[in-house]
């Protein structure tokens, strides 16, 4: 992995953490984040840590740890959105409008969401337990 001082291209300030230190080094990127995953099982604070790889292509920050409950929650909120923006389709075009519409797809994109994110996440099988956001 490349430290801050070996790659002159990238900038400084986009690799610094809190507590800048190498965990691991690492020859392919799946083992990088097998490890992580490993560390976000184990309840480690996985927000504190990066993956680096040498001659950079993309940075890729941890941003926290993934669980049943986030994905919940964000399931649902995307389902509603998605639901709300049907229902206002609905609504600008229906003959006879009524806020009744709105709100009963907001309901059905709700319980789609919810159901797609966990259907989705448990079919990672717990291979990737943790957010992050990827620079280039």
């Amino acid at each position: 992995m490349a430290t801050p001082q070996s790659n002159p291209r990238v900038p400084l300030r986009s690799l610094q953490l809190e507590f800048p230190q190498s965990l691991a080094v690492y020859d392919t990127y799946a083992e990088a984040q097998r490890t992580v995953d490993f560390l976000s099982d184990k309840e480690f604070p996985v927000e504190n840590c990066m993956i680096v790889g040498t001659e950079l292509r993309q940075l890729e920050r941890i941003t926290g740890r993934l669980t049943w409950g986030k994905i919940a929650v964000g399931g649902l909120l995307s389902g509603i959105w998605l639901g709300v923006f049907v229902g206002l389709i609905f609504w600008i075009f229906s003959a006879d409008p009524s806020g009744l519409q709105i709100l009963t797809t907001a309901v059905f994109g709700a319980v789609f969401g919810l159901v797609w994110a966990l259907v989705g996440y448990s079919a990672t099988r717990g291979q990737r337990d943790f957010s992050s956001v990827t620079q280039v």
